[in-house]
């Protein structure tokens, strides 16, 4: 199964910026849904974005207009820009396929904590 592991995360102020970086250890080409997911409390990860193999993005209400999902299949890597950070952002988050969210397979995620 290919891996995946996030970067990126840290401290930053509200209405800051971060861009979040997730790379795989195998091609992502024949993944044909590929999501960034947010863990804000309890166990339960909830999708906030997701691109598709012919570069279609889709977000939640939530944070549209401010994040922006793509991915790069020659490097086999997702990204998520993030704009206009809100406290209510603070979580782990996670990039996956929609196969391997499915299956409950994750990574370690990153740490994005939005405080002044």
């Amino acid at each position: 199964q290919v891996q995946l592991v996030e970067s990126g995360g840290g401290l930053v102020q509200p209405g800051g910026s971060l861009t979040l970086s997730c790379r795989a250890s195998g091609s992502i080409y024949n993944l044909a849904i590929m999501g960034w997911y947010r863990l804000t409390s309890g166990t339960q990860r909830e999708q906030i974005a997701g691109v598709a193999d012919d570069g279609y993005a889709h977000y939640i209400d939530s944070v549209k207009g401010r994040f922006t999902i793509s991915r790069d299949d020659d490097e086999n890597t997702v990204a998520l820009q993030m704009n206009m950070l809100r406290p209510e952002d603070t979580g782990v988050y996670y990039c996956n396929s929609h196969l391997g969210a499915a299956n409950d397979y994750w990574g370690p995620g990153t740490q994005v904590t939005v405080s002044s």
